[in-house]
């Protein structure tokens, strides 16, 4: 991946770069991103033609190619992005990237672990359990608002302008509040239910989520949150697969890895405590869970945490 340069008057020109790929560095397929001037936000224009191997990081990645094809491979399944298209890689997702002998694009890298923790933010977050791809063809509601937006992003990290992280911030929470509002107004999340329902289903399943948010950590089963919900056990483990696109035991699974990615940050906490406050019940059971999301051991993300806090 290639780097931007700073120019003189301190302004970041996204049509210079070089090729030494500071700023991201991979042990083993962990990737360490060095965000730009201590910001929250790396955004890169990228002609390189080198390939990157199955990788992942804590960083929200976002591509948009603007002069010929990336493809982008995930979970299996490989992502043919052309100009205009706009792919979205969460955090903690194993990816490779791979370039044509030419070919430009920008790839912004934003740490989003703040956003995350905003209240009603469970609700776009099985949105981001794979990868989102958006195109005219994919998200036409939203699509033209999502690429301008991005954009304008863009052109604020190369601006000299004040506050420009804070606006870039801003405009990151306006995505997520748009690609939310246009999962309400979707119709085909439950196609068994009737479209005057659908907004009610859609209200009743965010609050479901909230309520994982908040309990997680305890001894939460099936039994609880369909009870919650009001719906059968076999009915809420229908819909909650439609609305989540998981079940219920993996999604729960990835709330608590995610509470204890942050309480790894805790040096003064071992790893029998992370596991109990993040809602484990044994400590098999999470190094299991944990190496299988982020394909280390929480001793090694621990690892990889501290040497970037090191770094940086």
């Amino acid at each position: 991946m290639t780097r931007v340069n700073q120019t003189k008057n301190n302004c970041l020109d996204f049509y210079t770069q070089n090729s030494d790929w500071k700023g991201r560095t991979v042990k083993g397929d962990y990737e360490i991103v060095n965000y730009q001037n201590d910001t929250i936000i790396r955004i890169w224009y990228n002609e390189q033609s080198h390939c990157y191997s199955p990788h992942w990081h804590t960083a929200l990645e976002i591509i948009m190619p603007v002069e010929n094809y990336y493809e982008v491979v995930a979970s299996s399944t490989t992502y043919h992005i052309l100009p205009g298209d706009i792919i979205l890689i969460p955090p903690g997702e194993t990816h490779q990237l791979i370039a044509p002998e030419t070919g430009k694009r920008f790839i912004f890298l934003f740490d989003i672990s703040n956003i995350i923790k905003l209240k009603g933010f469970s609700g776009i977050q099985s949105l981001l359990n794979g990868c989102l791809y958006i195109t005219k063809q994919t998200y036409p509601q939203i699509y033209e608002e999502v690429y301008q937006l991005l954009l304008q992003m863009r052109n604020e990290y190369f601006s000299n302008n004040d506050f420009r992280e804070l606006a870039i911030y801003a405009q990151l929470v306006h995505l997520f509040v748009m690609l939310g509002r246009n999962r309400l107004s979707n119709t085909d999340i439950f196609p068994n239910v009737r479209i005057y329902k659908q907004k009610e289903y859609m209200q009743k399943f965010n609050s479901v989520l909230d309520y994982i948010d908040s309990h997680y950590m305890e001894e939460l089963t099936l039994d609880d949150v369909a009870s919650y919900s009001g719906f059968s056990k076999y009915h809420f483990t229908r819909l909650f697969k439609q609305y989540s696109d998981s079940t219920f035991y993996d999604y729960l699974s990835f709330k608590r890895i995610k509470a204890a990615e942050s309480l790894l940050a805790e040096p003064n906490l071992s790893i029998t405590e992370i596991a109990l406050q993040a809602g484990f019940s044994s400590i098999s059971t999470f190094n299991r869970i944990f190496k299988n999301q982020k394909n280390c051991t929480p001793s090694e993300y621990r690892a990889l945490y501290s040497k970037i806090h090191s770094i940086t």
